[in-house]
């Protein structure tokens, strides 16, 4: 009996949105990775991140208008995946010490497998341009109110205002914010980090348990 041939089917070669995907995510990765090599982000010039990239110069300009709209790019990419993942281990409880500890998991996570972007986000948030700065404390915003409507979804902590519930999850994204370096800058699995996440569970309880207790000041 005659075998029948068989037919060898090569992957279809990319297309020209994925070839221009692909080329905007590796000037974003070279960026990323010469900052983690100690540098900031107003150091960096055009053409070591282009030659970073394996890309010719005058590309960089058919997917960014100049640096300052990649780096806006960094900001965007690294807070719209870590949004998601927060809301995630929000969902479906009130604010209790297995909700925290979820959460701080997750992030601590969300650090390990990311910590060039959030790297970039914390040295960024307080030292590099304006816009960038203002892109982060935005999103910092985007992230305090989110949190705010999941708990009052939840119905957490009903007789707070939205004023006084957003400033209770500013303090709860500002400790996120200061924990991130002391995370990334230890070894992973530590006797070390278990202890500054253990910490860092017990600060955000802190916050909530102050938070139940406080009693909003009578109108004037």
């Amino acid at each position: 009996m005659r075998e029948r041939s068989r037919v060898l089917r090569l992957p279809a070669p990319p297309t020209r949105v994925e070839r221009k995907r692909r080329t905007r995510q590796a000037f974003l990765d070279a960026a990323l990775e010469l900052m983690s090599e100690g540098r900031s982000f107003t150091s960096l010039g055009l053409r070591e991140i282009t030659r970073r990239a394996g890309v010719v110069p005058t590309s960089f300009y058919r997917h960014f208008r100049d640096l300052e709209e990649l780096g806006l790019s960094l900001v965007d990419d690294a807070a719209m995946t870590l949004r998601r993942l927060l809301r995630e281990a929000r969902r479906g409880d009130v604010p209790d010490a297995d909700m925290i500890r979820r959460s701080v998991r997750v992030y601590t996570q969300y650090l390990r497998e990311h910590p060039r972007q959030f790297r970039f986000i914390v040295s960024e948030r307080g030292g590099g341009p304006a816009p960038i700065r203002n892109a982060i404390r935005s999103e910092v915003r985007h992230f305090v109110q989110e949190m705010a409507h999941d708990l009052r979804r939840l119905n957490a902590m009903p007789t707070l205002s939205t004023a006084t519930l957003e400033m209770i999850c500013g303090l709860v994204v500002g400790t996120m914010l200061n924990a991130a370096a002391d995370i990334l800058d230890l070894p992973a699995d530590s006797r070390l980090e278990h202890d500054v996440v253990g910490n860092f569970v017990r600060q955000l309880r802190v916050i909530f348990l102050g938070a139940a207790a406080w009693r909003e000041p009578p109108a004037r």
